[in-house]
């Protein structure tokens, strides 16, 4: 029987934009944009002299009107700046969804930040997001994600940064990314290990449609779940390439059904159109389903809206 870890709570993330918390009219399109997810950049996209503005501006972001049916995250500067305590006050006063740590070296760096929720009773939805986009944050994926699966821990997803892996190691940006499919796969893997997300890293053109739809086959075939975006033109295509297909939900709703049928009681492999099916083909069948559904009932909330 296969060991596999147990997963956090099934989330749509085909579709991650990041915004600068600096950008007011960025902000305000984040409402009207059919993204999954929307990470609010305190970090790279603001000047160090504008970071008290961009941290007011997203106080008043969300006290004003309440962004509905996307998953928030607020990304920090790291700690050890003068600038990452005052974010990380923030953070616990607005109560997104979670928390995006840069550049996590170590699993350190994520208990570091879960204690100080802790600590100021933070609540217990509040997640951590971490960006790997240094070496040693790339050598130590497995062990990043393992500490996702400790008690209490709140890590839910890991985000690649190339640009800064790029900078760091001196490898070029090729179409491809030939040279760095072994660092994607290692993170890609570790999260498969111990139950979480991955997302893919941004494609900084976005008027290189073909690319941007060449790079998004190649992270869904990886198994990311989603990519971080940097402009609202990348979310259709993102939300296609990342989403279930009409096939793979039929096939999956076949997998359920040979299970719920009273003959598989008891049974962990079975028959089901032609060929051997596990338990654990259940549970990810289970979770493609869930997908679809969070996805027809946002399209159908749009619709309502319209």
């Amino acid at each position: 029987m296969s060991r596999n870890p147990t997963p956090r709570s099934v989330r749509l993330r085909r579709s991650v934009l990041s915004v600068p918390a600096i950008n007011l009219r960025a902000l305000e399109k984040t409402h009207a944009v059919d993204c999954d997810a929307v990470i609010f950049d305190l970090e790279d996209s603001v000047a160090p002299e504008k970071k008290a503005e961009a941290r007011e501006n997203l106080r008043n972001f969300f006290s004003a009107r309440p962004l509905q049916g996307k998953e928030r995250i607020i990304r920090i500067n790291d700690l050890s700046t003068n600038f990452g305590l005052a974010d990380m006050e923030l953070v616990i006063a607005l109560n997104p969804d979670a928390v995006l740590l840069p550049k996590v070296d170590e699993p350190q760096d994520v208990m570091a930040v879960g204690d100080l929720l802790s600590e100021a009773d933070a609540a217990e939805d509040l997640r951590i997001w971490a960006m790997i986009e240094t070496p040693r944050g790339i050598l130590n994926a497995a062990v990043i994600a393992e500490a996702g699966r400790t008690p209490g821990s709140r890590l839910d997803c890991l985000v690649v940064g190339l640009n800064d892996l790029r900078k760091e190691t001196g490898v070029l940006p090729q179409p491809g990314r030939s040279y760095l499919v072994p660092w994607l796969m290692q993170v890609v893997l570790a999260v498969s290990a111990y139950g979480l997300d991955a997302i893919d890293s941004v494609f900084n053109d976005f008027r290189d449609e073909q690319g941007f739809d060449a790079e998004c086959l190649q992270g869904r075939a990886m198994g990311f779940a989603g990519k971080m975006l940097i402009h609202p033109a990348q979310i259709e295509p993102a939300n296609r390439h990342f989403g279930p297909d009409p096939a793979a939900i039929a096939e999956a709703e076949a997998i359920i059904s040979a299970f719920a049928d009273p003959a598989s009681d008891g049974l962990n492999v079975i028959n089901a159109g032609g060929r051997m099916v596990e338990r654990l083909h259940l549970v990810q069948a289970e979770s493609l389903v869930h997908k679809a559904r969070l996805i027809a009932a946002r399209q159908a909330a749009a619709r309502k809206t319209m």
